[in-house]
């Protein structure tokens, strides 16, 4: 059980997107407040179950797959290295990156951090594009073992207003 007095260890999920910027944002702001180290998970989805991945309509290069597991895991540590930057010396900054089901991964890279308290963004999604995708801030709320910041997308916020 979390002690609210004592969130030492912030864990926030990253994407390359401006909702998980908002989210970092929030995230290192709160840490330097509470004088917390963060972990960052960026989580890389599987790709396709195929060697190749191409769309032959579009005559473009096929990547094979452990080629592909590269690039996403480049993006990753430039994502990690745009962060570092904005958070400076005065956090104590991990990085995780996984590869799966982003849920699943954020959850137990909680676990393994020993996290105190997970911080995301959400895409706001809502309707049928919702039910499809699910909402991974929505599912790691629900199955987390520690309390759960969800940053809202601002432009979510601004068209509710109408």
């Amino acid at each position: 059980m979390t002690n609210h007095d004592n969130l030492r260890k912030i864990l926030i999920a990253v994407e390359d997107n401006a909702y998980s910027d908002h989210a970092v944002t929030y995230g290192l702001a709160l840490a330097r407040k509470l004088q917390a180290e963060v972990a960052l998970v960026h989580v890389n989805e599987i790709p396709a179950a195929t060697p190749y991945i191409a769309d032959p309509m579009l005559n473009e290069t096929s990547f094979m797959m452990p080629e592909m597991i590269s690039i996403q895991e480049d993006a990753s540590n430039a994502l990690f290295d745009r962060i570092k930057t904005q958070a400076g010396n005065d956090i104590n900054l991990y990085t995780y990156t996984k590869l799966g089901n982003p849920k699943t991964e954020i959850l137990a890279t909680a676990e393994e951090f020993d996290a105190d308290m997970i911080i995301l963004g959400t895409h706001g999604r809502t309707g049928f594009d919702h039910f499809i995708s699910g909402s991974v801030a929505e599912s790691v709320a629900r199955k987390s073992k520690c309390p759960v910041l969800i940053i809202p997308n601002k432009e979510q916020e601004e068209n509710t207003e109408d």
